[in-house]
């Protein structure tokens, strides 16, 4: 779950991290308030869940109440029905920094990432001159280390006083990412102002789903998403992605998706949502095509390998969906595995014609969706 940029920095600032004086507005009437308390010039800010929001015009720097009005009144009435504006002090900058700490799954350890170059280009930077990017490993049993954040702030070219400090907060750093079990915890830039200290001028904090039985400060809402598919999937636990093509992918197992994905587009055909119902919500088949029917899609492909998920388990489902929710498209199906025989019986008793070969299935749902 990745948190908007205001609150990633109230965690921030309960741990000890510098964050620039800022309020959240959720109308252009609370903007005259808002200057008051921050002063000009200022910063508003869009608060999304994407990235680029510089370069995508959804961060603004003014200096006079008209601009501020003019920028404030432009993101209320912008295409993606921005509920919250942050309007935030402008800090005056010396430097900018990149640091973050995330998970290497590869080498099961935490890493730190830190740049001196920081800024809205450190993804061209990592492709162009990954030399100036620094990686230290983090053993997870013992934490970031005094030591490492120390080395750190050395190759980041910083002086005594500075390294002092900027230590300081990459050891709060780590303690954010530990205390909310978090996938990414990013401040870009971090600022170094003329006066020696560190501020972050932006903040990503991504927790992992896997652990919000136990992150229940924060919760998502309806609003949080672009569509209602998306907020549902989520409740449900369920792994989902809405594009804008044609064919509405349900399918067990992640890798069984993504390859009926490349087999869509090679068919060429264009898909309109990944959905994996496998694992523990392989009996979740009504919910899930309850889901992609909130999709606008032309057909619904349904593939499925079940050895430890039951074929039969999964066709029952597939037809108790259709019959409760009356699909108005076109359903695919492609059941194999654990019982397969009873999952064609319970298919063709609905009325369904079970398919038996992947690549035979997604060509007849390419050609559904093409009107053939």
């Amino acid at each position: 779950m990745k948190l908007y940029e205001y609150q990633a920095k109230e965690v921030f600032k309960e741990a000890g991290i510098s964050v620039p004086k800022s309020v959240i507005i959720e109308h252009e009437t609370q903007l005259n308030d808002a200057i008051k308390q921050i002063g000009l010039p200022l910063v508003v800010k869009s608060q999304v869940l994407s990235g680029g929001r510089g370069k995508a015009g959804l961060i603004s720097f003014v200096k006079n109440e008209v601009d501020a009005q003019f920028h404030v009144n432009r993101l209320f009435n912008h295409s993606l029905k921005i509920k919250k504006l942050l309007i935030e002090q402008a800090i005056d900058i010396k430097k900018e920094i990149y640091v973050s700490i995330t998970v290497d799954p590869l080498n099961a350890t935490g890493l730190l990432i830190a740049s001196a170059e920081g800024g809205i280009d450190i993804e061209v930077l990592a492709t162009t001159q990954p030399d100036k990017i620094i990686k230290e490993p983090i053993d997870l049993r013992y934490g970031l280390m005094p030591y490492q954040a120390i080395t750190i702030c050395y190759e980041l070219g910083l002086d005594p006083v500075q390294t002092k400090e900027m230590s300081k907060l990459l050891l709060k750093l780590y303690d954010v990412f530990k205390k909310y079990d978090a996938e990414l915890v990013e401040i870009n830039p971090l600022f170094m102002t003329k006066t020696g200290d560190f501020i972050a001028g932006d903040g990503k904090l991504m927790i992992d789903d896997n652990s919000l039985f136990r992150q229940s400060r924060y919760e998502r809402s309806l609003d949080d998403y672009k569509t209602e598919a998306e907020y549902d999937a989520l409740i449900e636990g369920i792994p989902f992605i809405q594009f804008d093509g044609d064919i509405g992918l349900m399918c067990a197992g992640a890798g069984l998706t993504t390859t009926v994905y490349d087999l869509i587009n090679y068919e060429g055909g264009t898909v309109a949502n990944y959905l994996e119902f496998g694992g523990p919500n392989y009996k979740k088949a009504v919910k899930a095509m309850e889901i992609c029917l909130k999709v606008p899609s032309k057909v619904i492909l349904i593939v499925t390998f079940g050895t430890i998920a039951r074929a039969d388990v999964m066709a029952e489902g597939i037809v108790d969906a259709i019959q409760r929710l009356k699909p108005d498209r076109p359903i695919v199906t492609c059941i194999r595995g654990t019982n397969e025989a009873e999952a064609v019986r319970i298919l063709k008793e609905a009325g369904l014609e079970p398919l038996f070969d992947t690549e035979e299935a997604v060509r007849k749902a390419v050609s559904l969706s093409k009107g053939v």
